[in-house]
């Protein structure tokens, strides 16, 4: 999925934004967490946007996990729109899953129109350049040849290379200097640029959330990062022309 494959979606009520959950289906707490935060907050909006990395890793859609959140997802889905954009745990995620669910699956890069102000949003890790390694792996990981082949692997090989990768990703974490796996500001700028300067830009993955502003070309943006639920949920909230970060 990449820019320009989707027409501009128009929010003319509330929606709210939320990213980087990464459940895991051994975790029955985080789990039950989720659904509680699905059942007493996300199902009141009419529109929900879950911005990547929903799972810690998702298999494939032949995946006999996660059959709770699927459930859920398709029940609010009959009240809510529910749009969805790959992050880089769960980029496997595809037409299956969108119809078992009943999401939308958005592109990498997302126009949408939050009432009379246009907002860019993604996952965050494609503006994360600096880290080439990951970028090398990332334009790997996802082309068609290579998703089609890792689908075909049993489950047992396909948990045994996710571990071996996250073990390597941490490792990697723990090695690589933190500024080379935040966001590179020529990439925010470049892609503010793509989309004409709206002056919103909504994203994840970094686990760095912050209001970030800028001044391009004489327009004012900000970048709102949305925070990981590592500690606690959080989500971002779009209502009556404003923007607020919102606790679970």
């Amino acid at each position: 999925h990449n820019r320009g494959s989707f027409r501009l979606i128009h929010i003319k009520d509330s929606a709210i934004f939320f990213s980087d959950i990464h459940l895991d289906d051994s975790s029955k707490k985080d789990i039950a967490y989720f659904v509680s935060f699905i059942n007493n907050y996300a199902k009141n909006y009419p529109n929900i946007f879950i911005l990547g990395d929903l799972f810690d890793w998702w298999p494939g859609d032949d995946t006999n996990q996660f059959k709770k959140v699927i459930a859920l997802l398709k029940q609010v889905s009959n009240k809510s729109k529910i749009f969805f954009i790959c992050g880089n745990r769960d980029y496997l995620i595809g037409k299956k899953f969108a119809k078992k669910t009943n999401i939308t699956i958005l592109p990498d890069h997302q126009l949408i129109k939050l009432g009379k102000e246009k907002a860019i949003i993604l996952h965050g890790d494609t503006l994360c350049t600096d880290d080439k390694k990951y970028q090398r792996f990332r334009k790997f990981s996802r082309s068609w040849i290579s998703k089609k082949g890792f689908l075909l692997f049993p489950k047992y090989l396909k948990d045994c290379i996710f571990n071996f990768a996250r073990k390597k990703s941490n490792y990697d974490k723990s090695s690589k200097n933190k500024d080379i796996m935040d966001v590179n500001e020529l990439a925010v700028k470049k892609l503010f640029n793509e989309f004409n300067n709206p002056p919103i830009m909504i994203h994840g993955h970094t686990h760095r959330p912050k209001i970030h502003t800028y001044n391009i070309n004489g327009l004012e943006s900000k970048r709102v990062v949305l925070s990981d639920w590592h500690e606690s949920g959080s989500f971002l909230l779009w209502d009556k022309g404003k923007l607020k970060n919102m606790k679970v």
